[in-house]
């Protein structure tokens, strides 16, 4: 009987023990997923960003990282995320940014990518990061197709098939347009998808287009262009290229006795344009998500913030750059742990979110949802096109 009981005894305690030891096991598992949401600690990651910082639009470069450096101490400061940036230069090469991204994404620690700055750059670093499975988030990356590159690719920055139609319009009925010139740089995928938005909008407009002229980056002289224009006296002129062509482009015109106005693609949205043509960059139209003078409490903050750390107005690259940090950091915030498949999934479902550009979402594609604000550069400052 004794040998019975001590039999029972004994299975009872081994069954005891794979009780306990499941148990301890699977509160360890639970505790893995979401660990930082549930104690209440902050959620700490390490961000790559890959931006044009050293070359001929190394303005672009030095705008965002700027962004991202305000937007992250002030996150910091917070204390629900805590957030450290790599960054790596990509001189607006794309073989650069793609050394650049790898080099970050071969990190286990890197959970997320910001940038590159350029379309063409994530043309070959998107593949790369999806393939990957590490999110990236272009901040300035307005070429049509970027986000449907893969489910870990998004971007927050106005895309030029909203941002161009919606210029265009403005000028046509503003100026009773009938005739237009198109005028882009054919070497690059962000000048060239700027400029089939500006043929498809023209052709859906039914405007005439009297003239199709390219040129690359680096030009310096656009005079044969710009005069073959001037002598088919077009009501406008549609140009899409980077702020270092565009402003001379414009200067040249000018120059030229071409006094019609531009709509320009998303590249000419920096006050680079204006340092450099002067009053000749005045009759310049773009589309944007960001004017520094809007009588918003959110973007005077910013604007000060932003003057006060770096000596200089914010641009839309600035802006955009800050707006994404914070939407990467309400991601991780969401997903509760610095993981690449749950900052993925929490970014996808971001709506609404209150940034200093106005409200925001990713759509399906992870793409953006946002209306643009159209503005005229007038008395050598960016202004409301009313």
């Amino acid at each position: 009987m004794r040998k019975i009981l001590n039999k029972s005894f004994l299975l009872f305690t081994v069954l005891l023990l794979v009780i306990l030891t499941a148990c301890s096991n699977n509160s360890e598992t639970s505790g893995k997923k979401g660990d930082a949401k549930e104690s209440g600690k902050a959620v700490e990651a390490k961000i790559g960003v890959v931006s044009y910082l050293t070359g001929p639009g190394a303005a672009y470069g030095e705008a965002i990282t700027n962004g991202f450096n305000l937007a992250k101490k002030e996150i910091n400061a917070k204390g629900d995320v805590k957030i450290d940036l790599v960054v790596e230069d990509s001189a607006g090469k794309q073989e650069q940014a793609l050394s650049a991204a790898q080099k970050l994404m071969s990190d286990d620690s890197i959970v997320a990518l910001l940038g590159p700055t350029l379309s063409t750059e994530m043309n070959v670093v998107g593949p790369e990061a999806d393939l990957n499975g590490i999110p990236i988030m272009g901040t300035s990356t307005t070429a049509e197709g970027i986000p449907q590159i893969g489910d870990y690719v998004f971007r927050n920055s106005l895309p030029e098939a909203l941002a161009i139609p919606a210029a265009v319009k403005k000028a046509v009925d503003k100026y009773k347009v009938k005739k237009v010139a198109i005028l882009y740089g054919n070497d690059d995928v962000f000048t060239k998808s700027g400029y089939d938005t500006m043929k498809k909008t023209a052709e859906k407009m039914k405007l005439d287009v009297v003239t199709t002229e390219t040129f690359q980056k680096g030009q310096a002289d656009y005079n044969a262009q710009l005069t073959k224009i001037k002598g088919l006296q077009p009501d406008l002129i549609l140009c899409s290229a980077l702020y270092n062509e565009g402003a001379v482009i414009m200067d040249q015109a000018r120059k030229l006795g071409i006094d019609v106005p531009f709509v320009g693609g998303n590249g000419f949205n920096s006050p680079q344009v204006i340092q450099i043509a002067g009053q000749a960059a005045d009759g310049l139209i773009v589309a944007t998500p960001w004017f520094g003078d809007k009588q918003d409490p959110k973007v005077q903050e910013f604007v000060k913030k932003y003057e006060s750390e770096y000596g200089k107005k914010p641009d839309q690259f600035a802006a955009q750059a800050y707006d994404a940090l914070y939407i990467m950091a309400e991601a991780l915030k969401n997903a509760g742990e610095a993981d690449r498949d749950a900052l993925r999934d929490s970014l996808a479902e971001i709506k609404d979110f209150p940034g200093i550009l106005g409200k925001f979402s990713f759509d399906k594609d992870g793409d953006v949802v946002m209306d643009p604000t159209v503005l005229i550069i007038k008395d050598g400052k960016f202004q409301i096109f009313e």
